[in-house]
């Protein structure tokens, strides 16, 4: 990972600049970023705070804050299970610079874990070739039997807790301008957008509640989106000598692909420490499914290595637990374990070992439900959530503006007269609630009945009869404020286009 790579990653340069710069470079010497200084491409400032916030690579093995001994069986376990012969090759495999490599390799090498070959032939550049010994190849399956992961080195638990304080969510002011060009193809009220604004910049939990299909999941994901900082996810984390693996694909969106290729620098590219990976602020949504379980490490006893629970995968992002209410477990159950870290901002894990350790609490947690709140939560768990924000269906002008733009954006030209065919049969003949996802529901019911009779999209009074029809069932008419929840949450929206 290079300066160059981070600051292509915020934005602060593009591939042409580091290519000059790095022209520059070889001419007159001296670092990349600050060649890219000197050709104005970006100020001081901007480089040093990009230097600062990146993990900065460890020089020695008491840098990494792991035991060199269990460095020694992450580096074998990958020279074992990845055939790998070179210094190079073991930096790249476990994200550690060169330089700790070659101590590694030193401490291997008296113990009789490995044998030098002689040098590779390449083209730029040679190096050492090892083998492992007899005893190399006990001890790395020694190791392999202690644990099964194979990766990058882990950090350690002190250095993933000061990084969780370092790149917290509130460190991010989010402008109200930003907020509101996020929401501004939302047909939605003013004054809910204004009010969440300061719920959003807090950064502690915000409970979304209202009658289902009015947008809830979209105001959530859309809060979760406005974030642009990057941070940093490690691989794993080492407790009492366990691995807990953090990163994940799922989840984890880097800000660097593997395969961008950057013009070369001469920079030496353990500068910031691999083990780190820069990502976008992450997002976790749960719904129904959400256990106790899932918010407690998860040990393989097979592999006897943990995974990470989800909202610590959250870290630094937003954890957003949808349909609140309807999960298997009771919601006291949930919202028990959720005091604790809502109210003092940390965690307390415990692995299969029964050692216990803590982790800052930072994200931000959004609870969103079709149910009652005050059915859910007692007052005193309603008072650590400090923003509630209803969702409440639109008036007739909103409807329409919904209708509009959706059409719109399907090629399909929406008029009073359709408005008042579907006034009619959801208020005035079935006494249904206007829900803001019912004209993406209707549109959609229309095309596709246009499309099964072969003709171009297009409104009909008939048409749009038989998509209100299929809005609900015979039984639940009257029924407006529970439609089913099913048609709502995959299309529930308060967005105008999709």
């Amino acid at each position: 990972m290079l300066i160059g790579d981070l600051l292509l990653a915020h934005g602060l340069v593009t591939a042409a600049d580091i290519e000059l710069a790095s022209h520059r470079q070889k001419e007159n010497g001296g670092r990349l970023g600050d060649n890219l200084v000197a050709l104005g491409v970006l100020s001081q400032d901007q480089l040093d705070k990009i230097i600062y916030e990146a993990p900065q690579a460890p020089k020695t093995i008491s840098d990494t804050g792991i035991q060199s001994a269990n460095l020694l069986r992450i580096m074998f376990k990958a020279i074992y299970v990845n055939s790998l012969e070179t210094a190079s090759e073991f930096s790249a495999a476990i994200k550690l610079p060169v330089p700790v490599i070659n101590r590694l390799i030193q401490e291997a090498g008296d113990r009789k874990f490995l044998e030098a070959l002689g040098t590779t032939d390449q083209s730029t550049f040679s190096e050492n070739r090892y083998v492992m010994t007899e005893a190399g190849r006990r001890f790395a399956l020694e190791s392999l039997q202690q644990n099964q992961y194979v990766g990058p080195a882990p950090v350690s638990l002190e250095n993933y807790q000061d990084r969780i304080v370092q790149q917290k969510i509130t460190n991010e002011r989010v402008e109200q301008s930003k907020i509101e060009k996020s929401f501004e193809k939302l047909v939605i009220a003013e004054d809910f957008v204004r009010r969440l604004g300061p719920g959003i910049n807090a950064g502690k939990s915000i409970l979304l509640y209202g009658p289902p299909g009015n947008g809830k999941t979209t105001v959530a994901e859309k809060v979760a989106d406005i974030f642009a900082n990057i941070i940093y996810i490690p691989y794993c984390f080492e407790v009492d000598g366990q691995i807990i693996k953090v990163f994940d694909p799922a989840i984890h969106t880097p800000v660097l692909k593997e395969s961008e290729e950057l013009p070369k620098s001469g920079l030496r590219r353990e500068e910031f420490d691999g083990r780190w990976v820069p990502c976008e602020r992450p997002i976790v949504i749960t719904g129904g499914e959400l256990t106790l379980e899932m918010l407690d490490l998860s040990f393989n006893a097979h592999a006897k290595y943990y995974e990470a629970p989800l909202h610590v995968k959250a870290s630094n992002g937003t954890f957003i637990i949808d349909d609140f209410g309807r999960q298997l477990v009771s919601p006291e159950e949930l919202l028990n374990r959720w005091i604790v870290p809502l109210e003092s901002r940390i965690d307390f894990l415990k692995l299969h070992t029964g050692k216990s350790f803590q982790l800052p609490f930072d994200e931000l947690v959004i609870f969103s439900t079709n149910l009652s709140p005050d059915d859910l939560m007692d007052p005193a768990f309603l008072r650590r959530i400090p923003y509630k924000l209803e969702t409440v269906g639109p008036n007739r002008s909103q409807y329409f503006d919904i209708f509009k733009i959706v059409a719109a954006s399907r090629g399909l030209e929406m008029t009073e007269e359709i408005l008042d065919i579907v006034i009619d049969e959801l208020q005035v003949k079935n006494s249904f609630e206007l829900a803001c996802y019912q004209p993406k529901f209707i549109i959609d019911q229309v095309l596709s009945a246009c499309k099964y009779q072969g003709m171009d999209p297009h409104f009909t009074h008939e048409l749009v009869t038989d998509a209100l029809k299929n809005l609900y069932t015979s039984n639940a008419q009257g029924a407006g404020k529970t439609a089913a929840k099913s048609l709502s949450s995959s299309s529930a929206s308060l967005a105008a286009a999709q």
